[in-house]
């Protein structure tokens, strides 16, 4: 892996968040010191427990959080970021085909004709009938309209994909089927996925690297094997035991 290109960095990063309250604004450190790579051609496995700083991270790492101090190396244009909640993420006024074309009026350049062509090439990719074109969010199950989050996220082609919690909305056999799907189309786009969950037995199955963070500081990272047959951390290993993995 040292060989291969870094898509994304961070370097001594510190994010802060503001709370207002009654007393006026208040500031609040949420990740401590994070230093982070992620190469070319990688699944990297962010894991932790809730509010430990996961989607904090991959929030500064795409622009969304701007309290911060420290280095970010990212080429947002060619970044994309799927979320835990695939309802929440599609225009419910919106039919899919619309939502899929959304990214591709924004950068122009293509004919009405050859977004549709795009936006069902798009659909047959995450392995959804290209039918699903004409219909509503409302209308799809959420496996259906997690696959479809994927397809937006990856029309445009990026080389590194933030999935936040990207299956922990979902049933554990639709599970299996969107990981093997992240898989192969990371395999076929030549992707890099940052894969954000706490859900340690998917991690394992995903994952080449594992990066375990705990009250928005890193405590141990390694290659997944090491972290899960040969955790150095107790903290670690509280989690391995709490998942039925040690």
């Amino acid at each position: 892996m040292e060989t291969q290109e870094i898509l994304a960095k961070a370097e001594k990063l510190n994010v802060f968040y503001r709370d207002y309250k009654k007393s006026g604004p208040t500031r609040r450190q949420i990740l401590f010191d994070v230093d982070l790579d992620i190469r070319e051609g990688e699944i990297v496995g962010l894991v932790g427990e809730s509010g430990s700083g996961k989607s904090t991270f991959a929030k500064a790492l795409v622009g969304i959080n701007k309290d911060i101090t420290g280095n970010i190396i990212c080429d947002r244009k060619k970044t994309s970021m799927i979320f835990q909640d695939p309802f929440g993420s599609l225009n419910p006024a919106f039919k899919i085909g619309r939502i899929l074309e959304e990214p591709l009026i924004i950068n122009g350049g293509y004919s009405w004709e050859e977004r549709r062509k795009k936006a069902k090439e798009m659909l047959l990719k995450v392995e959804l009938d290209p039918d699903i074109y004409d219909r509503y969010p409302r209308q799809l199950s959420g496996g259906q309209r997690q696959r479809v989050c994927i397809a937006l996220a990856l029309i445009n082609s990026p080389k590194l994909l933030i999935a936040d919690e990207p299956v922990s909305a979902l049933d554990v056999t639709i599970q299996a089927q969107v990981t093997k799907l992240l898989k192969r189309l990371k395999e076929e786009m030549e992707l890099s996925i940052l894969f954000i969950s706490h859900d340690l037995r998917v991690v394992y199955n995903m994952c080449d690297r594992v990066v375990i963070l705990k009250g928005g500081k890193i405590v141990e990272a390694g290659n997944t094997d090491e972290i899960y047959f040969s955790p150095e951390q107790d903290y670690t290993k509280q989690l391995l035991d709490a998942a039925g993995l040690k």
